[in-house]
């Protein structure tokens, strides 16, 4: 009787997931797309009838701009979040029992606030009479222009996102044996060639899902990049956010959220590599051990 209720427990839970999933994520994602394929009308969003125009404006060079720009900024942004989130990461994985959940805890604490107020904080910061140039002029020191350009949105985004690289980092590095590198050092590899050749092959799967989870909300972040950079500061989502709300052009704005949804395929099939090359690592990792035994 219990194997009866878990099977019927499991098949539940998993039919309640994919009609989330399909209620939530694949019809708007269709919806999407049909409208994509439809076109304008002075008197209402979009008219039943077919055109590839929408797809073909996204070849344009305003929009080419927007999104090499968006990805430009989107990039930096998830190199920054990796080379700050990795060694926090990894000192929360090699952090005692005691102090692990503290150490977490500081990573989880930022989720307890709106990241609009977050984001709104920041001007209190870099703005024209923010802490930072306080601190200038009581140096004796020029003001700098910290805010309303691209170094304002990129601090935003990096802030805004650290945390979603930093949690995939520590779950991919806390399931990597320290006995590994042990091996690695007394068969005389240096800390470079070890961190190189084990550390980094066996985390690759949480690069790649902390990166998947900072660059595309990177991209369609919009309420960053028009706090932080001004009415100058186009990116894809303020592009998007506009085409919907203010040009009031539905299928072009859906034909530029396709870029999006094309991105997240990709990324998910480099994560879906990555993870399978760190099973294959594992297998190998396994029978070694076991040849040994």
């Amino acid at each position: 009787m219990s194997e009866r209720r878990c099977s019927f427990f499991r098949s539940f839970s998993i039919g309640i997931t994919w009609a989330w999933l399909a209620a939530f994520a694949l019809i708007p994602n269709l919806a999407l797309i049909m409208v994509a394929l439809l076109d304008r009308s002075k008197d209402s969003f979009f008219i039943p009838k077919f055109t590839f125009d929408n797809f073909a404006r996204l070849f344009s060079p305003e929009f080419a701009t927007v999104l090499w720009d968006s990805m430009v900024l989107a990039g930096l942004s998830t190199i920054f979040c990796l080379l700050f989130g990795y060694p926090f990461a990894y000192i929360i994985a090699r952090a005692s029992p005691k102090a692990r959940p503290w150490l977490l805890l500081l990573v989880i604490i930022p989720f307890w606030t709106n990241s609009l107020i977050r984001t709104y904080a920041l001007i209190l910061i870099l703005g024209a009479q923010g802490m930072i140039n306080k601190l200038l002029a009581l140096l004796h020191i020029s003001p700098l222009t910290l805010i309303f350009n691209d170094f304002a949105v990129f601090v935003g985004l990096t802030y805004t996102l650290l945390p979603f690289m930093i949690l995939p980092l520590y779950a991919s590095i806390e399931k990597l044996e320290p006995n590994l590198l042990d091996a690695a050092r007394d068969l005389g590899a240096t800390t470079r060639r070890a961190f190189w050749h084990i550390t980094l092959p066996l985390t690759m799967p949480g690069i790649v899902a902390g990166s998947i989870l900072v660059f595309l909300p990177s991209l369609g972040m919009f309420y960053v990049p028009e706090i932080l950079g001004g009415a100058t500061n186009l990116l894809l989502g303020s592009f998007i956010k506009n085409q919907f709300l203010i040009a009031k052009d539905w299928p072009f704005g859906a034909a530029a959220s396709s870029v999006l949804t094309i991105l997240l395929v990709v990324m998910a099939l480099l994560y879906r590599a990555a993870s399978r090359r760190g099973r294959v690592s594992d297998g190998a990792i396994a029978q070694i051990k076991g040849g040994g035994a």
